[in-house]
């Protein structure tokens, strides 16, 4: 079983994919789609858009995970951000993949089991679990890794 984890935003969009065979983790590939800045946002949602639809196509997931939109306080880009995860939903519809969602909350208490973690108490979290060499870089890509961690626990 595959899954793909995407943290849409609409600059930058962090992904993971983590395949789990019993009671085994893989970290298959994890990275940043990065749109051009300062564009039109109905031209960076088509290259979320193009490239998302070419990792899904080489990766193959089975399950998406994405996570939870909490209200901020600049309002352009809560809507902004919410058209980059409708691109999202809309591919996982598109793909017919099952699709998940946590809140940042959920996911920091089933990695470090404290709901107030900091990404470093995350990051390193996931270094142990996966057994990597040093913490996974950028630190937002690290966000992809452990919401697809997220679920494969919670497919048990």
């Amino acid at each position: 079983m595959r899954v793909l984890w995407i943290d849409p935003w609409t600059t930058t969009v962090w992904f993971a994919f983590i395949d789990k065979n019993a009671w085994n983790y893989d970290i298959i590939d994890f990275g940043i789609i990065s749109t051009t800045p300062k564009i039109d946002i109905a031209i960076k949602i088509f290259e979320i858009w193009t490239d998302l639809s070419a990792i899904i196509e080489t990766h193959k997931p089975d399950v998406i995970s994405i996570e939870k939109l909490f209200f901020q306080n600049n309002i352009k880009t809560w809507i902004d951000v919410a058209q980059a995860r409708g691109v999202v939903l809309y591919l996982a519809v598109k793909y017919n993949l099952e699709i998940l969602e946590y809140t940042p909350l959920q996911v920091k208490k089933a990695i470090t089991w404290n709901g107030q973690s900091k990404k470093l108490q995350l990051q390193r979290a996931i270094q142990m679990i996966f057994q990597l060499d040093s913490l996974p870089q950028p630190d937002d890509a690290a966000d992809a890794i452990w919401l697809a961690y997220m679920w494969a626990l919670n497919s048990n």
